[in-house]
């Protein structure tokens, strides 16, 4: 399941490109809980290997797909975040970017997918292990920051 939704999240990142503001919002407020909740609930096993996946995405098609999103979200791109990491060395909320943080999303299931695709079923377990590591230490943290500052646009906001 989780790699269906994986996939989807890529898919609707990729297809952004002239989509409404409230579409992408909606389909982003529906599609993010539920990866959440489909990571969260994998159960890790311990891997005799030592696994990597490979970084299939490149920095322009990053930057391509960051810009896309920004271009859609527009003024409400940037948000004032607290769990910031940057926020250890500041006094007022560090100010972050909706487009960024969907983007360090994608390159982390974009990698995964290229990995899991022609995987056996041992490595494709070790794939979401890994995956669920990486959502624990990194992206986890960035859909829920990235998940309120899409609410906040669609109930909030005036910009719909």
């Amino acid at each position: 399941m989780f790699i269906g939704l994986a996939n989807e999240y890529c898919n609707l990142l990729e297809s952004s490109d002239g989509m409404e503001k409230s579409e992408l919002i909606d389909k982003l407020l529906k599609l993010l809980p539920r990866l959440y909740i489909s990571i969260s609930d994998f159960d890790t096993t311990e891997s005799e290997n030592e696994i990597m996946i490979d970084a299939y995405l490149e920095e322009p098609y990053y930057d391509s797909i960051r810009r896309r999103i920004e271009a859609v979200i527009g003024e409400d791109d940037t948000f004032l975040e607290a769990f910031e990491e940057d926020m250890k060395y500041s006094d007022s909320p560090v100010a972050v970017s909706v487009s960024e943080y969907l983007s360090d999303i994608f390159q982390y299931l974009y990698d995964f997918i290229h990995a899991v695709k022609d995987a056996t079923d041992e490595h494709l377990n070790d794939c979401m292990s890994l995956c669920k590591e990486n959502f624990e230490l990194y992206w986890g943290q960035a859909l829920c920051n990235v998940l309120r500052a899409l609410h906040r646009i669609k109930y909030n906001s005036n910009s719909l």
